[in-house]
């Protein structure tokens, strides 16, 4: 019985924090999803403390006797971390983040295949989800390789001038700061990421200030943003009148692309 009650205050407990992260970020889909686990799990719990731990014929209740569901998909742990960001980021940094600040589970070949499976998703049923995670896209109005963004956000937002991967940078490091909380984890991203930016991080060895590396920068974006803007709108507009809404999402296939899917159809 002790063992249950432990299980499920674990599994309440994760559920909590779950909400919080989701409301942090305004994703209020998850947050309500996640407040209607919670609400089950809370009922077993005043039932199985009802029940006073005396062993009888009753069944074991269901949300017990089976594995806790997981907290939150793969997906939508991704969503949450570049949610937070508010910028096109690689898996490396997405799992930090969602380790971070959302207590996730996700590793680096968990999104591997995340965009070519959004895609299949996407052309199967334009515009079935709330959201998909899609490319950045290059100045060819190729996907970028490696970065993942959301295709909810400006299509400027998603494109990647000379300037946009320091600019992206000191975006999310800026995020990240305005967000930390007590984890030590998230202390030691913004401590990585503050070693980056002049004048971001202390001279001691100590955790890092998060007001110093938010105004560190700041001062440094405000010397890229504007003629990072101006690339970013330039290229939205051209990726606007060349592209369909799948490319647009996903990106221009490559020369190399079209030559490989050239062969393999020839092979057949």
């Amino acid at each position: 019985m002790s063992d249950r009650l432990d299980e499920l205050e674990r599994r309440i407990d994760e559920l909590r924090a779950g909400v919080r992260g989701a409301m942090r970020v305004r994703d209020t889909a998850t947050a309500r999803v996640l407040r209607a686990e919670l609400r089950g799990a809370e009922r077993t719990w005043d039932a199985l403390v009802s029940d006073g731990g005396e062993p009888g014929p009753e069944p074991v209740p269901r949300a017990v006797r089976e594995p806790a569901p997981r907290l939150v998909t793969v997906r939508e742990q991704v969503h949450q971390a570049l949610t937070l960001l508010g910028a096109p980021a690689q898996p490396r940094l997405i799992v930090a983040v969602g380790e971070a600040f959302f207590g996730g589970t996700l590793r680096g070949n968990q999104l591997t295949s995340t965009r070519r499976d959004e895609e299949r998703s996407f052309r199967a049923s334009p515009y079935g989800r709330p959201y998909y995670l899609c490319a950045a896209l290059t100045d060819r109005l190729s996907p970028a390789r490696g970065l993942l963004s959301v295709s909810t956000w400006p299509l400027a937002r998603r494109m990647v001038g000379p300037l946009s991967p320091r600019v992206d940078f000191l975006t999310c490091a800026i995020a990240v700061a305005r967000h930390l909380t007590d984890d030590p984890r998230a202390a030691r991203l913004l401590a990585r990421m503050a070693r980056n930016i002049p004048g971001g991080s202390r001279s001691d060895l100590g955790p890092p200030d998060p007001g110093q590396v938010i105004e560190a920068a700041a001062a440094e974006l405000a010397v890229h943003a504007e003629r990072d803007t101006r690339d970013r709108d330039t290229l939205a507009k051209r990726a606007t009148s060349q592209l369909g809404d799948a490319a647009r999402l996903f990106g221009a296939a490559t020369l190399s692309t079209l030559a490989r899917d050239t062969t393999t159809k020839g092979g057949r």
